[in-house]
């Protein structure tokens, strides 16, 4: 018998082609075929395999994540610098953060022969606050002192506290005379508002004194003068009671 080879009919040739189709693009799916640029890193498209990709791949993979970690290592040495400057009860700068700032500012006044200041605050008789109302409540004066201080500078000014009840002030593009006037403006802000602890009103007095910032003094001489130009300040007058 002879038989004769015949092809499907329409319908399952369609059926056939259709599954056909659907292996293809599944296939594409699993696998899909990136163009490969003709260059990349300088690497011709002859020399562009498989294999040079994945390790290109893996190294840009590895730069992203060093670059990540860089800038999380920025941001965290950024919060430390900001720690070990800040006083460690009150939002100004300690003693070391304060004493840097104020050779920068003397090195800056010498060499663009712009004026800067140091304001040199003192409590009188911290100590009988302490023995009054508690260590809690000296503590409340001093943040209150320290925030009095803060809310009447410029951005450009830098705050202090330089002991235990002391405190500094640097000025910058201010003389002496500008330095006393805004010395005596912070005095008032300071009288004006006194702290509270508990409901009550803790009576605060305090000395002050404005000194002009001289190119190639040092920061121990500049607060020393400032010091000694508290107390002539107090002799003259110049004390908050």
């Amino acid at each position: 018998m002879k038989i004769e080879r015949t092809s499907g009919t329409p319908a399952t040739r369609a059926v056939g082609a259709a599954a056909y189709a659907k292996r293809v693009e599944a296939a594409s799916i699993i696998d899909p075929v990136e163009p490969v640029p003709a260059s990349v890193l300088g690497i011709p498209e002859a020399e562009f395999t498989p294999r040079v990709r994945d390790a290109i791949m893996g190294l840009m993979s590895e730069v992203d994540s060093l670059r990540r970690e860089l800038t999380a290592t920025r941001v965290r040495l950024d919060e430390v610098e900001k720690t070990a400057d800040q006083d460690q009860l009150l939002p100004l700068l300690n003693r070391r953060a304060f004493v840097r700032e104020l050779t920068r500012y003397i090195a800056f006044s010498g060499r663009y022969n712009t004026p800067a200041s140091l304001i040199y605050f003192d409590l009188n008789h911290f100590k009988m606050i302490n023995d009054t109302y508690g260590h809690a409540g000296g503590d409340a004066a001093l943040r209150h002192f320290a925030e009095t201080l803060l809310n009447h500078v410029r951005d450009s000014d830098c705050v202090g506290r330089l002991g235990g009840d002391e405190f500094g002030v640097l000025l910058t593009h201010a003389g002496q005379e500008q330095a006393l006037k805004k010395a005596d403006v912070l005095a008032e802000a300071l009288h004006s508002s006194p702290p509270s602890y508990n409901g009550k009103e803790i009576p605060v007095s305090f000395s002050y004194g404005a000194f002009e910032l001289k190119p190639g003094d040092n920061a121990d001489l500049a607060m020393a003068r400032a010091d000694e130009a508290m107390y002539a300040q107090k002799k003259a007058g110049r004390l908050a009671e």
